[in-house]
């Protein structure tokens, strides 16, 4: 469990990243060591070799031993004067097994060869070259067991690893602390802090107040301060329009029936033959049904969301054509053409009774703008498929010949209670149609609305 911490990764993170390092210089200086041991073996052999020397030979054969012995080799050899001669030497154990010149010696080699002196399995007799300390002589040659050697090189490199991972260990404490009192624990404060707020959004005293000292930490307390406080605003903003809704729901329940019973009475006062009663009775009659139509459709509104569409393979014509046959029934006015321009063998999965009130509502709008301008106009229907963004589906046009939306309704076109597209309307049609073709995964849009008229589009996926 603690390994999937974060602080325990970056612990087994920092311990693995100073290991590496440490193994980088452990080589190198084993290869150093190895290096100093054997320069030393030369320098001690050449003082032998010169205690010699300067006796003119007369030391015995057990004190020419025990000079090789202090220097720790088997055989000297000098080189002075171009003239190569075996100063002392003793019976070797064994043949020589390799040679290696220090004389010209890089990192790199002596790093190889330390390594391999390391992973000998058994001693072995090595000859060692180099030059002669204090002008000597041109050259020194050695033989020598490296069972000494190997086994100092495992000592020294002993003590290497241990001080690496001691320090590995000291560092990866002290990091892994400063993670926890930098990192981890403001994060965690956060974390209980967004806990607090779940439980309850509601609550400003929850909220949480920025207290890092670190610029990053801040920043992100900062903005999880302003998105807490946003949220509670708006969850409190949703608590009181869903109050105003039940009351607005109430109110328009009992104002509809109120104004239900007073469109009867206007519908008596109408038969008046009073002349001012006759021009003031239709006002009064359109007044109360716009009131009453305002009731209805904020209750139809404030309802339960529609169901998703039972989509099924139909055909569009027949329902273009029961749309316009209903709106000429409705509507009565002569002066309009309705044109339908649908192939009959266009067909595409759909809800048929929510497109049938998507098409009506767009429909109707139209109507309606060509009757309030009182002048004759065409109402058109077209449907082709079409590709959008790689994808096949059928493109529906809804177009007349009307005076165009006003720009205030165009600014909040599909906005419910923003204003409707026509006068005296209240924004509820579009707004439910957009919706019911946003739940076919379609898209309704207004093409354009000028002098010429208005054309909205509606883009249908076609999943047959």
């Amino acid at each position: 469990m603690f390994a999937n911490t974060l602080s325990g990764r970056f612990l087994w993170l920092v311990v693995i990243f100073v290991m590496v390092a440490e193994v980088l210089i452990f080589a190198p200086s084993v290869a150093r060591y190895r290096a100093d041991y054997l320069e030393a073996r030369l320098e001690r052999a050449q003082i032998a070799s010169l205690a010699l020397l300067a006796s003119d030979g007369s030391i015995a054969g057990e004190l020419a031993a025990e000079l090789l012995d202090n220097a720790g080799v088997f055989n000297v050899v000098l080189r002075r004067d171009e003239i190569r001669e075996l100063v002392l030497a003793s019976p070797l154990p064994g043949p020589v097994d390799a040679s290696f010149d220090l004389r010209n010696a890089n990192l790199l080699g002596l790093t190889r060869d330390a390594l391999q002196e390391m992973t000998q399995p058994e001693p072995r007799i090595i000859r060692i070259i180099g030059n002669p300390v204090q002008r000597g002589g041109l050259l020194i040659e050695i033989t020598l067991d490296t069972a000494q050697l190997q086994r100092e090189l495992w000592e020294y490199g002993g003590r290497i690893l241990a001080l690496s991972l001691a320090i590995s260990l000291f560092t990866a404490l002290l990091l892994y602390l400063s993670v926890r009192v930098f990192v981890v624990s403001p994060m965690s404060r956060v974390i209980r802090s967004m806990s607090d707020y779940a439980a309850n959004p509601e609550d400003a005293t929850r909220i949480m107040v920025p207290q890092s000292s670190i610029a990053e930490l801040r920043e992100a307390e900062e903005a999880l301060q302003k998105l807490q406080t946003d949220l509670t605003g708006l969850l409190r903003q949703k608590e009181r329009l869903a109050q105003l809704g039940g009351s607005v729901a109430r109110i328009s329940h009992d104002l509809r029936n109120m104004l239900t019973t007073a469109s009867m009475l206007a519908d008596r006062i109408e038969m008046s033959e009073d002349p001012s009663v006759k021009r003031a009775a239709p006002k009064l009659v359109g007044s109360l049904s716009r009131a009453i139509n305002l009731c209805e459709s904020t209750l139809a509104f404030g309802k339960a969301e529609d169901p998703p569409p039972r989509l099924d393979r139909l055909r569009l014509a027949p329902l273009v054509e029961d749309v316009l046959e209903s709106e000429k029934l409705a509507g009565g006015d002569t002066q309009i053409a309705y044109v339908a321009e649908v192939a009959p063998t266009l067909h595409l999965r759909a809800d048929g009774e929510q497109l049938f009130r998507v098409l009506g509502n767009l429909v109707r709008n139209a109507r309606q703008a060509l009757e309030a301008a009182s002048k004759p106009g065409v109402i058109e229907v077209t449907a082709a498929e079409t590709v959008n963004n790689g994808q096949s589906g059928v493109c529906i046009r809804i177009g007349d010949s009307g005076p165009g939306l006003p720009p205030k309704a165009r600014e909040h076109l599909f906005e419910a209670f923003q204003g409707g597209a026509r006068k005296g309307g209240i924004g509820l049609g579009l707004a439910i149609a957009a919706e019911l073709v946003r739940g076919h995964g379609g898209k309704l849009e207004l093409v354009r609305s000028d002098s010429d008229g208005t054309e909205f589009r509606i883009w249908l996926p076609n999943n047959a």
